[in-house]
């Protein structure tokens, strides 16, 4: 998961990402490594929270190579008219494909 990544980019310990979030001191180090090593999943909601917190959209952890994660996340920081622009932009490109 992309988890651990965007959490070392963001200098964030795992027990402070889990108390930023909401998680009780005591447990949220080791919740977070379960998370990080895929042990257990987080519910969408605990995801939202770790996304805000680690500063990339929810889609960030979805993404299935490193190009489309770092994309999601630069277009995630544009405003909605420069995010228009750049959608009208790709479908340029489809269309010259075609």
């Amino acid at each position: 998961m992309r988890l651990k990544q965007a959490r070392k980019h963001a200098k964030i310990t795992q027990k402070n990402l889990g108390i930023m979030i909401g998680m009780d001191e005591s447990s949220a180090s080791g919740r977070m490594n379960h998370y990080e090593k895929g042990r257990h999943t987080p519910d969408i909601s605990t995801l939202r929270k770790m996304a805000d917190a680690l500063g990339v959209p929810l889609n960030y952890f979805f993404c299935e190579d490193e190009a489309s994660a770092e994309l999601a996340t630069a277009i995630s920081r544009l405003s909605e008219d420069k995010r228009n622009q750049v959608l009208n932009f790709v479908k340029s490109l489809e269309e010259s494909d075609e």
